[in-house]
């Protein structure tokens, strides 16, 4: 009898009319205990009627959820995996709830990601698989259910469906390809920080596989079909879990050369060309922190250099976007980092050094503004041409940098000293007059006497002052400014380092090495 009146307010809620008598009779309440039945039949047809009377409701929704609906559909989806009809209706009713915080909260008690990984295992039509993606990229928005995702190895099975389908022309493969690529990227994009390990998991598991689907598309097509909006979306999942500087074996296994050999930096680039003109902001970010990736390794480093991804990212620079500009910069900062070639290339080009100089003092974008900065010293630090050291201070780059070295991050400012100190020993006769104007005796001066200037700080503008020792005029200033005296009461400082240092100026201001 129960299971024929669940059935009947099940037919009866189709009705759009009856849904209100329906709620008005608190006969959800009344049907949610019929949840917990061993009868699959009650269970189908409580399931619908629950599910058609709350669809679209969101105070019934969030009472559902409430009164404890959320482990009663896990427990469906646990007991009755092998029962399409009743996988269908958890899954339907999952996916109405997927989008509530207390949903979310109370899905993380429980094991669903376990068994969603199941479902899309078993999964074959492409309707069940749309409707798994759904709940699973609703799911990933909560960092506790994202590391749980994981855990579960949803990144293993979205790897396994994109070797599936790889290759497939059909519309229908082809929303389910970038189905499974979004919800990667959402994986591995955004959450909590100390969700590294997550994100490492789906490095190790996916980067190998969508190499292999590349590689087989360039086989198969040649290397023209991997311009299409497919490769290129597999590409920014590539180097996405790439992460190399973090995972030394996907390094080892030449996933990242590897990369680079089919193109897909390129095809990165193509595709941010693009989405930068339409404003999609979630596949510029992917884009970016794909190729920012895969500038860390010094291998990733020499081969985007040699395929001219430097020239490209100086023309994507001209973007009005400043989240663009942004990781634009860091992208070159991470390719001269350690590369005398890249900063010489970087070092030779005056458009770029104007335009950083121009960001330099841009105050409403203080993001980009410090990047800039940073791009400089790097080129400073790791150049060895003379001509470099001229064309920074062509364009007005070295007062930048002196006022760098009093930021209020210690980071920039140790990267300041470094790139001045190196720049002096290069090129001391072309820096000397800029290093007057811009005082820098006297801000070196200052962060010695201030008891707040790190140790490591301290350390650094002694090396540079010995550096600047060596000419004539500045070593007056340096004389005229007392700083042997403050340099004397270093010799007594906490830090041993500070106080080595200490010791070596003054030798070097007495002239006794």
């Amino acid at each position: 009898c129960a299971v024929k009146a669940a059935h009947v307010l099940s037919e009866i809620a189709k009705n759009e009319e009856m849904k209100k008598p329906c709620i008005e009779a608190d006969l959800v309440l009344t049907l949610i205990p019929l949840l917990e039945s061993t009868d699959q039949e009650m269970l189908l047809h409580a399931g619908r009627a629950i599910g058609r009377i709350c669809y679209d409701n969101r105070d019934l929704q969030e009472e559902l959820v409430k009164v404890g609906v959320i482990p009663s559909l896990v427990r469906i989806l646990t007991d009755y995996a092998e029962s399409e009809p009743l996988v269908h209706v958890a899954l339907l009713a999952l996916y109405n709830l997927a989008d509530l915080d207390s949903a979310k909260e109370a899905l993380s008690m429980t094991k669903v990601a376990e068994q969603l990984v199941k479902q899309l295992r078993r999964a074959e039509s492409h309707e069940r698989l749309e409707i798994v993606f759904e709940v699973l990229q609703a799911l990933a928005e909560n960092d506790a259910l994202k590391v749980q995702l994981v855990e579960a190895g949803v990144p293993e099975v979205l790897s396994e469906i994109l070797l599936r389908l790889q290759g497939s022309s059909q519309a229908e493969d082809t929303c389910i390809v970038k189905a499974a690529s979004d919800l990667i990227v959402s994986l591995l994009l955004g959450g909590n920080k100390g969700n590294i390990i997550g994100q490492l998991k789906v490095a190790k598991n996916d980067a190998k596989s969508i190499v292999l689907i590349l590689a087989r598309r360039e086989n198969c097509q040649g290397k023209d079909s991997l311009n299409s909006e497919l490769a290129s979306l597999l590409s920014i999942t590539v180097f996405l879990t790439s992460l190399t500087c973090l995972v030394p074996p996907l390094s080892s296994d030449g996933n990242c050369l590897r990369m680079v050999q089919l193109g897909v930096v390129h095809q990165l680039l193509d595709l941010l060309e693009k989405h930068v003109q339409s404003g999609d902001t979630s596949v510029q970010q992917a884009a970016l922190s794909a190729l920012q990736n895969l500038a860390t390794p010094v291998v990733g480093k020499v081969q985007m250099l040699e395929a001219g991804v430097a020239e490209r990212i100086e023309a994507l620079l001209r973007s009005e976007s400043p989240p663009v500009q942004f990781k634009l910069l860091g992208t070159l900062r991470m390719l001269a980092d350690g590369q005398a070639d890249a900063a010489e290339i970087l070092g030779h080009d005056p458009k770029l050094l104007n335009r950083l100089v121009q960001w330099c003092s841009v105050s409403d974008h203080s993001g980009i503004c410090g990047e800039a900065n940073r791009l400089l010293a790097s080129i400073l630090h790791h150049n060895r041409s003379q001509e470099v050291v001229k064309a920074i201070q062509a364009a007005q780059g070295v007062k930048h940098l002196v006022s760098m070295t009093t930021s209020e991050h210690a980071a920039m400012q140790n990267e300041a000293l470094n790139a001045l100190a190196i720049a002096s020993a290069i090129d001391l006769e072309t820096l000397e007059e800029p290093f007057k104007e811009s005082r820098l005796v006297q801000s070196l001066h200052k962060l010695l006497q201030d008891d707040n200037t790190s140790p490591e700080v301290k350390y650094n503008s002694m090396g540079l002052l010995c550096r600047l020792l060596n000419s004539g005029d500045l070593r007056q200033e340096i004389e005229e400014n007392k700083i042997k005296d403050t340099l004397e009461q270093l010799c007594s400082h906490s830090n041993a380092n500070v106080v080595k240092e200490a010791i070596t100026t003054l030798q070097v201001l007495r002239g006794e090495t």
